[in-house]
Order: C-alpha cells, then structure tokens, then sequence
C-alpha cells in the first residue's frame, strides 16, 4: 500500500474524509491542511503546509518562512511567497497570498521536497527591513530565530554590512542590534521542564 503524503490536502481526499480522519484522531488539521497525527513537527512538514496556499512552486518567505523554521506559533493568515525577477509570473489573485518578486539568488533558498522556502538568515534579513511590520513585531521573531542558531545574528549583520543603497538600512540595524540581545536572552533562559 502506498503511504499517504505527510500533508493532505482536499486534492488527496474528500473533506468529508479528512474531517472524518480528524475526528478519528488520525489527521490533524494544520492550517489548509491534515497531517497524520504521529508526523513529527519538522520544518519540512510545516513548508509544504504553506505550499498548499501556492497555486505553483513559489518560495516561501518572511512570516510564513518564520513559522516553518519554528519562530511563530502559528501560520500567518496570509502566506507571504516571492519570485526571483527572473522568473515571470502572472498575477496571482488569491486573497489569502501575497507573492512578490525579489533579488534572491539560490543559494537563499532551501528545498524542502517540493517546498521551497528562503533561507533562516535571509528570512531575518528580510523580517528586518519589512516596513509593514512594527519594530516589536520585527524583532520579537527575529529574536525566536537568533534564539537557537548561534552565529545567525552575524550572519545576518554580515549580509548588512555588504549591502549598498538599502532604504531604511539604519532602521533595520537598530532592529538586528535588539533581536541580537532579545535572542541571547532567550539562548540563556532554562528550560521550564528541567
């Protein structure tokens, strides 16, 4: 027998069937999409549950790359997807996606099976330079990715020291310089199930 994919969607199976397996408690819903409830928690699991919302292959980013490398708790309730300029897209009208098209070059891009999502230091580089985003916002999730990478935050420094004509560029660094201290502060913090 062949083994189910680890994200369902209605396209596997009826709704009907999924609501069923959930109320079996075989299928978790997650978002726009059902998971068996053993399928571990993976970054892997999470990208191709923001895939379900793309119509084709795009990358994942900014929030909703966060949320698959663990820094939120939840999907953002609308999927943020980018293009490199090179690649022509039509307009997707979907109200629940947001897709842009951005300088990227691969090696940005992580593949997560056919999930492709930007990577977690040009996830924090761009959380950081998202003006639609509040300070709190920007450096609170920044922060939870600084938190269990050690040399992220250099990375992601690295990246702005290299950059030219970046609008807002000291705005963003002041925003790296306190997720930078709110993450070492949450590196430090024991584990409340010790």
């Amino acid at each position: 027998m062949a083994r189910l994919p680890a994200v369902l969607g209605t396209d596997d199976l009826p709704l009907a069937e999924l609501c069923a397996a959930r109320i079996d408690g075989e299928l978790v819903a997650i978002d726009d999409g059902w998971s068996p409830i053993d399928e571990p928690d993976l970054p892997s699991l999470r990208a191709a549950v923001v895939a379900l919302r793309s119509p084709r292959a795009l990358v994942i980013e900014r929030l909703s790359a966060a949320w698959v490398y663990g820094a939120l708790h939840a999907p953002p309730a609308i999927a943020q997807f980018c293009v490199p300029h090179r690649s022509r897209i039509a307009v997707i009208s979907d109200h629940r996606s947001i897709v842009r098209e951005v300088t990227i070059d691969e090696a940005d891009i992580v593949d997560f099976g056919a999930s492709r999502c930007t990577s977690v230091a040009r996830t924090a580089f761009d959380l950081l330079r998202e003006s639609a985003l509040t300070d709190d916002e920007s450096e609170s999730v920044v922060a939870a990715l600084f938190a269990d990478r050690p040399g992220l935050a250099d990375e992601v420094q690295l990246r702005f020291d290299e950059a030219r004509r970046m609008p807002h560029k000291l705005r963003a660094l002041e925003r790296l310089d306190r997720a930078r201290l709110a993450g070492s502060v949450r590196q430090a913090q024991p584990s409340l199930t010790r």
